[in-house]
């Protein structure tokens, strides 16, 4: 039952991350739940700068934490994306 709630808490974080950041963001479902997941992660980083926990221990930021690192990856990947992301076409 653990990691079907953290899947469901990914989904719910990672949709409103994406109802925050203004502008298309092109993933479904399966990469919604990633961004909300991942976010949780780097919002519990975030987190351990400014607390006592350490970066190695598992443990999350909570839904603020995590909509807020969701927001941070969408943000760094839309700029990313407006570089055209440093892969060169061939042709």
């Amino acid at each position: 039952m653990g990691i079907l709630m953290f899947i469901i808490f990914g989904l719910i974080a990672g949709l409103v991350a994406r109802a925050v950041v203004p502008g298309p963001q092109k993933m479904g479902v399966p990469m919604t739940i990633m961004l909300g997941i991942v976010g949780s992660f780097v919002g519990g980083f975030l987190s351990s700068l400014f607390t006592h926990q350490r970066v190695v221990d598992f443990h999350t930021a909570g839904f603020i934490g995590s909509v807020i690192g969701a927001i941070v990856l969408l943000l760094i990947g839309g700029a990313l994306g407006r570089r055209g992301g440093g892969v060169p076409r061939a042709g």
